[in-house]
C-alpha cells in the first residue's frame, strides 16, 4: 500500500513539472530587452556628472533626474562649495567658476 502512494505521489508531481510551460533562454537572461526611459535618463545624468562628487553630485543627480533645470542660483551654490573645496585662489578660482557655471 505504502508502495502504491508512494508511485501515485511521484506520477503526480512528474505531471506537474512536465505541465509547467518553459521560459525561453533569452528571457530568462534578459539579453532582449531594451533599457527603460528611466534606465537611459540614469546613463545620461551619469554621463553629464562627470567628476563632481559628494553633495554636488547628489544634488546634479536629482535635478537631472527629475527633468529639471538647475537654477542659476544652485548651480553657483554648487560650484562654490566645489572650488573651496579646492582651495582655489585669484585667476585659477575664477577659470574654474566660469567652466562649472558653463556645465
Amino acid at each position: 500500500m505504502k508502495v502504491l502512494i508512494t508511485a501515485a505521489a511521484l506520477a503526480l508531481f512528474s505531471l506537474a513539472a512536465a505541465a509547467q510551460p518553459a521560459a525561453p533562454a533569452s528571457a530568462a537572461s534578459g539579453a532582449d530587452r531594451k533599457p527603460s526611459a528611466q534606465q537611459n535618463r540614469m546613463t545620461q545624468c551619469n554621463q553629464e556628472a562627470g567628476e563632481r562628487k559628494g553633495d554636488e553630485r547628489k544634488a546634479f543627480m536629482k535635478s537631472c533626474l527629475s527633468g529639471k533645470k538647475a537654477s542659476p542660483q544652485e548651480r553657483m551654490k554648487a560650484c562654490n562649495q566645489e572650488a573651496g573645496g579646492k582651495k582655489l585662489e585669484g585667476d585659477a578660482r575664477r577659470k574654474f567658476m566660469s567652466e562649472c557655471l558653463k556645465g
